[in-house]
């Protein structure tokens, strides 16, 4: 995990409850951080801000 990153809020989706778990995510200018939110101590995945796009509009999409 970068310092970049740690310094960047994590976020849940809008969409979820707020007492369930998720996956959350933190917007970084180089990387987008995913982790398990029940887990948050147990590590983060790191993609590319156009990685992240792609998955999104392909999910989007079903």
């Amino acid at each position: 995990m970068t310092a970049e990153r740690r310094a960047t809020t994590w976020q849940k989706s809008t969409h979820s409850n707020p007492n369930d778990n998720c996956v959350e995510i933190a917007l970084a200018s180089a990387e987008v951080g995913i982790r398990d939110s029940k887990a948050p101590g147990a590590g983060a995945l790191s993609v590319s801000p156009r990685a992240w796009r792609t998955f999104l509009v392909r999910a989007s999409e079903g």
